[in-house]
Order: structure tokens, then C-alpha cells, then sequence
């Protein structure tokens, strides 16, 4: 792929995912993916794209009181530390790509299915959540988060809306500081695996993250206002899922 398109390409990638509060690990992922990257980099790029990304989104999010800490509490008191397990794992290419692909093709299926605004839904969010519920979510997707570098915003927010626990703009705000802290604690797990990551081609992509930063900054602004998951299901939807079914067939 060349290398001004990939730099596009995730520019756009993060203006589309931080208009919905993610920060956009899966796409980045498949993107490295279809480019050939070793596969000990993509994490560490990934997890870097996504901490420029969602902390802008943060920022805003907080400015406009948007962002509830009993909301993101109980997820992030079971993320942190599973994220920075994953983080410090070594795993072999073939796990990689099973768990990249799984976690692709399970991303793609949950952008086909539509989430009702809060209008549609005929009772207001109360903006809480179940703990019972929660702090498993937590968990497995901070480990998720750790070995393949997706935040996890891409599961969250849907279980959000459909469970009912609160409005659009919370939830953004709520999948942003949640990929947040799972991609702080995985990059610290990763660090400890620098002179083997470092030796893997790690500077060629080192650029990427101002693509991130200009996309993302854009988004940000617009989706405090405003929304945007639809968007980032129909564009994104097919490329995730193409590379989660390619990863999984070539690792058959």
C-alpha cells in the first residue's frame, strides 16, 4: 500500500471513530494488516493511534460534561490491569492473527446490527451501570486491548445503548475515556518488549500518528455535538471484516 494513501487513509480513520468516541484500533489494525506489517508493531501503532486519538476526544467530552466517572469506574477497574497483562504478552504470529481476526470479524458483526437513539428507545437513559455486568466487559476487553491493540470501544458502545445505561454523547465520552486507559496500560505492557518490537520495522510507521492527530482532532469537535456511529459503521464495517476473515483463513 503506499504510504501516502496509508497516511490518508488513517486520517480519515480518525476523524470518522472519534466523532463516535472510539478511538479506531481496528481499522488501524486492518490497515497494518493489508500493508504487511510485522505483526509485533501493529499493537504498539495501534494502541499509539488510539491514545492521540481519544484523548482530544476526551478533552472535549469533559468540557462539555459529557464524560461520568460512575460510568467508566467499573470497567476501567478491571481493564487497566488485564490491559497491561495482554500488553506484556509474547505471542507467536499464528495467535496474533487468530485473535486480531476474531476480534475483527466479531466488530464487523456488531456495526450491522442498528442501534436506536434515545428517542427510539421511549424512556430515558439513567446514565448508570450494572457493576455484575460491567466489570467482566471490563476485563476481557482490556485484554483484548492489550494483545491486539483495540481499544475496545468498538463492543462497548453497543452494549451501552442496547442495555439502556445512558445517552449518545455519554456513551462517546464514555468509550473514549475507557479506550483511554486500556491503551495506556497496554502500551506500558508493550514497552517491556521494546528492543524486540523496536527490531521489527517500528520506525517506518512511526508518522502515522500525525495523520491520527489532525483526523482526530476534527472528529472530536464534531462528535461532541453530534453522534456519528452510523458513519462509522458504513464505512468501516467492510474492511474490518474482509481482513478479520482473511486473518483467519490464512491462519487456518
Amino acid at each position: 500500500m503506499n504510504l501516502i494513501l496509508l497516511f490518508l487513509l488513517f486520517a480519515l480513520t480518525a476523524l470518522v471513530y472519534a466523532m463516535a468516541g472510539f478511538g479506531g484500533g481496528s481499522t488501524y489494525s486492518a490497515l497494518l494488516v493489508l500493508n504487511g506489517a510485522d505483526h509485533r508493531i501493529i499493537p504498539l501503532v495501534a494502541l499509539i493511534c488510539n491514545l492521540i486519538v481519544v484523548s482530544g476526544g476526551v478533552f472535549h467530552h469533559v468540557r462539555a460534561g459529557n464524560l461520568k466517572t460512575g460510568l467508566i469506574l467499573p470497567f476501567a477497574l478491571t481493564s487497566v490491569p488485564m490491559a497491561l497483562v495482554g500488553g506484556s504478552l509474547a505471542v507467536s504470529e499464528q495467535v496474533f492473527r487468530l485473535v486480531l481476526g476474531t476480534a475483527l470479524v466479531l466488530g464487523g458483526l456488531m456495526m450491522l446490527k442498528p442501534i436506536a437513539g434515545d428517542r427510539d428507545r421511549g424512556r430515558q437513559p439513567e446514565n448508570r451501570v450494572d457493576w455484575w455486568i460491567a466489570t467482566p466487559i471490563g476485563a476481557v476487553l482490556g485484554l483484548l486491548a492489550g494483545v491486539t491493540g483495540i481499544g475496545g470501544g468498538i463492543y462497548l458502545a453497543p452494549v451501552m445503548h442496547l442495555a439502556g445505561w445512558a445517552e449518545s454523547r455519554v456513551v462517546a465520552a464514555t468509550t473514549s475515556a475507557f479506550i483511554l486507559v486500556n491503551s495506556l496500560a497496554a502500551l506500558a505492557g508493550h514497552l517491556g518488549k521494546w528492543p524486540e518490537t523496536a527490531q521489527a520495522g517500528l520506525t517506518v510507521f512511526l508518522w502515522l500518528p500525525l495523520a491520527v492527530f489532525l483526523g482526530g482532532q476534527v472528529g472530536s469537535i464534531l462528535g461532541v455535538g453530534r453522534y456519528g456511529d452510523r458513519l462509522v459503521r458504513v464505512i468501516t464495517m467492510v474492511l474490518v471484516f474482509y481482513v478479520g476473515i482473511r486473518l483467519l483463513l490464512e491462519g487456518s
